[in-house]
């Protein structure tokens, strides 16, 4: 919901202040800053919560310990009822949680939370403490010179002389001066094992495995309908976006109010299609925005620039993303999305060929844990470039652990069968047959973006300039399209070394 700008070993607030400038488009709606000693944090906000709860720097009722958060926390409310009843909470803001938590608890109290987050502290008694949730769902880099250590939400808020040192800050991980990193939760918990069951691909998923799978991905939707604004579903049509949809709008519907849907494609793209069938099942409100070959190559650079990365998927999917989030900007602040469905639930047709369980399971594992900077990179820049906050339910804490508990052989197709037959079956009757038994279509190419985009941009990139180029990265560039993407984000990002910062899939 918002974009952060921390430093402990602070000697330039200026400096900071300039970097919290460049995230305005993350918190358009107010920005704070404090001092605290020698570190500093700074806070650009997004309203999703009461004006009188959500302001930030937010402080403790001693005045001496401030945070600084990005995201949400869904499950505030109950970590607040463990708390000592001694804390006085000055707001409702979900973020306050952690403030009070990392008090009383330290920072491995934060494994308590359900959310995604970054957060931010410091103590006029010199603590300081940095975090990412788990699954790396809200983003944070940092960067060390010296004895001093800055934070923020993008790598662009860095100044140049910065970027050399930029990295991801890793999920799941705290970070103080004293002890350095440490590891307070996973994305996938340690240790866990799936469930008794078959292992064979295509079998059938009995009635209480069905029911659990439904009920602990309506939970996660339900608590992520929180806020004080309305929420919206980013509806491609595809299986995953449109049972979030159909969801909300159930949950919705019960509270006496019509969900918000959005599309995005070309004239022709089946994803509106299909869209459209799945907003008129569900009686959502929806509304769809459509581009052409000029409007995508149009804003291919900024998307580009947004997302900070140049992988090829990345960028197709983005495009599209792009004048999505800022068409939706326009009606809402939130969105709910799919995203992580197919990491859970082995969506990938490559996924076939793990049939030894342990190593499908590893592989689910290594999935879920790249989202941070492939994926949920994408979802979060291209979103927040318009001041719109994205939230993931099948990303949930308790759907992660659900998924990979499952037995092997209910989520993995067998011959014949589509790929996530285990959810198609759990929420039988809550779409029409043909839309939730459709065909699996990444969103760059059901959208329409990569008939437009690939060609055209390949077009520009000569074969000689290829050859002298692609070895300007490691691991070398794949394609003339990327290598057009690649020239994009050194221009924007001129410090930043990609090799020490992103993440690119298997195949351009």
């Amino acid at each position: 919901m918002c974009g952060i700008v921390a430093e402990h070993g602070t000697t330039d607030p200026a400096g900071l202040e300039r970097m919290l400038a460049r995230l305005e488009h993350r918190g358009p709606d107010d920005s704070g800053s404090v001092g605290v000693g020698r570190s500093w944090l700074g806070h650009r906000r997004l309203s999703i919560v009461d004006v009188s709860g959500g302001r930030q720097p937010l402080v403790n009722d001693g005045e001496d310990v401030w945070l600084v958060g990005n995201g949400e926390v869904y499950n505030h409310a109950e970590v607040r009822a463990g708390l000592d009843p001694d804390h006085a909470f000055a707001t409702e803001s979900d973020n306050e949680v952690a403030l009070h938590l990392i008090e009383e608890r330290g920072p491995m109290g934060l494994a308590e939370l359900n959310g995604m987050y970054a957060f931010v502290m410091a103590a006029a008694d010199g603590r300081f403490v940095a975090a990412r949730d788990p699954v790396g769902i809200k983003p944070l880099y940092w960067a060390q010179r010296g004895e001093r250590t800055r934070f923020a939400s993008e790598m662009a808020a860095f100044d140049e002389a910065w970027q050399p040192f930029v990295e991801p800050f890793p999920p799941g991980c705290a970070w103080t001066p004293q002890d350095g990193l440490l590891r307070f939760a996973r994305a996938v918990p340690d240790g866990l094992e799936w469930m008794p069951g078959p292992t064979t691909p295509g079998a059938a998923a009995p009635p209480d495995v069905l029911r659990g799978t439904r009920d602990v991905l309506i939970d996660a939707v339900e608590r992520q309908l929180m806020g004080d604004v309305p929420v919206g579903v980013f509806l491609s049509g595809g299986l995953d976006s449109s049972l979030v949809a159909a969801i909300a709008a159930k949950i919705l519907a019960e509270r006496g109010e019509r969900l918000q849907t959005f599309a995005v494609g070309t004239e022709t793209s089946p994803d509106l299609t299909a869209a459209r069938q799945v907003a008129e099942h569900i009686g959502s409100d929806h509304r769809e925005t459509t581009y052409t070959a000029a409007d995508a190559l149009a804003v291919m650079p900024i998307a580009v620039r947004a997302i900070e990365s140049f992988d090829p998927a990345l960028v197709r999917s983005a495009v599209p993303n792009f004048l999505l989030s800022e068409f939706t900007a326009e009606h809402v602040k939130v969105v709910l999305t799919g995203e992580g469905a197919d990491e859970l639930f082995a969506g990938y047709a490559y996924l076939r060929d793990f049939t030894d369980p342990e190593t499908l399971h590893a592989e689910l594992v290594r999935t879920v844990g790249s989202l941070h900077n492939l994926n949920l990179q994408r979802c979060d820049r291209v979103t927040m470039a318009h001041g719109l906050e994205a939230r993931v339910p099948f990303l949930d804490r308790e759907v992660i652990e659900w998924a990979l508990r499952l037995p092997p052989g209910f989520k993995l197709a067998g011959p014949g069968q589509p790929e996530k037959r285990l959810l198609r079956e759990a929420f039988h009757g809550w779409l029409p047959e043909a839309l939730l038994w459709r065909d699996k279509a990444e969103f760059g190419d059901g959208s329409g973006a990569k008939d437009v985009l690939t060609a055209a941009i390949e077009a520009e990139i000569t074969e000689s300039d290829f050859a002298l180029e692609r070895g300007l990265v490691e691991p070398p560039l794949r394609t003339r399209e990327e290598l057009a993407y690649y020239r994009i984000f050194r221009e924007h990002l001129a410090g930043v070394r990609p090799e020490l910062t992103l993440s690119r899939f298997a195949t351009a």
